[in-house]
């Protein structure tokens, strides 16, 4: 059965975007994304919800806020997730990738691994070395939960030595991130769960 026009298009739509914005909206019991096409006023493209405290982390994405039309997700590969990897899947639920953290390497430097078919895998690290130190340090400030602005995280992908994806986050009431895609060839699904799962999963 061939898919519906609507997917079709929204695929190519998504394949012409090389910078998104995500933010998180502020909710009690669930985290919500919105995720937009270059700045934060741009846009729609896609809209994530992740429910708290699940056995199994599964995190949909739609079209946009109705929630009427889904486009991918991803998921725990397992319950027990001892290796923190997760399943990308498209609309029809067909794994299109996946992406895990590294915990050993996280220790130091958080690390994660973004793999697709056919292009390898990225793997993607802190960028700032200083900064990893001083927000291990900081989680043992008694009182205080968040870092100092200038002292957010930020992410870079590399595939082959190369810069292949960028994530920017920015300290606001809430948490937003600027996405920049380097290589073209790179699935939009794979990005924004990517993106998703630096504030989702960060802490895991």
């Amino acid at each position: 059965m061939d898919r519906p026009q609507e997917t079709t298009v929204e695929t190519d739509r998504l394949r012409a975007v090389r910078r998104m914005t995500v933010t998180q909206r502020v909710r009690l019991a669930v985290n919500q994304y919105e995720v937009r096409a270059g700045g934060e006023d741009g846009e729609l493209i896609a809209f994530a919800q992740q429910k708290r405290l699940a056995i199994k982390e599964r995190v949909t994405f739609w079209t946009d806020d109705s929630r009427e039309n889904v486009f991918g997700g991803f998921a725990e590969r397992d319950t027990l997730n001892v290796a923190g990897a997760f399943d990308v899947t498209d609309a029809g639920g067909e794994t299109v990738g996946g992406f895990r953290k590294d915990f050993r390497k996280s220790l130091f430097r958080s690390t994660w691994h973004l793999e697709q078919p056919g292009l390898g895998v990225l793997t993607g690290t802190e960028r700032s070395g200083r900064v990893a130190v001083i927000r291990r340090i900081w989680q043992f400030v008694p009182l205080v939960d968040e870092l100092p602005v200038g002292w957010a995280y930020h992410f870079d992908f590399r595939l082959d030595g190369e810069l292949a994806l960028s994530v920017s986050r920015k300290r606001t009431l809430r948490d937003r991130y600027l996405v920049e895609i380097h290589e073209p060839r790179l699935d939009r699904r794979l990005v924004i769960a990517q993106a998703v799962a630096l504030d989702a999963m960060q802490a895991r």
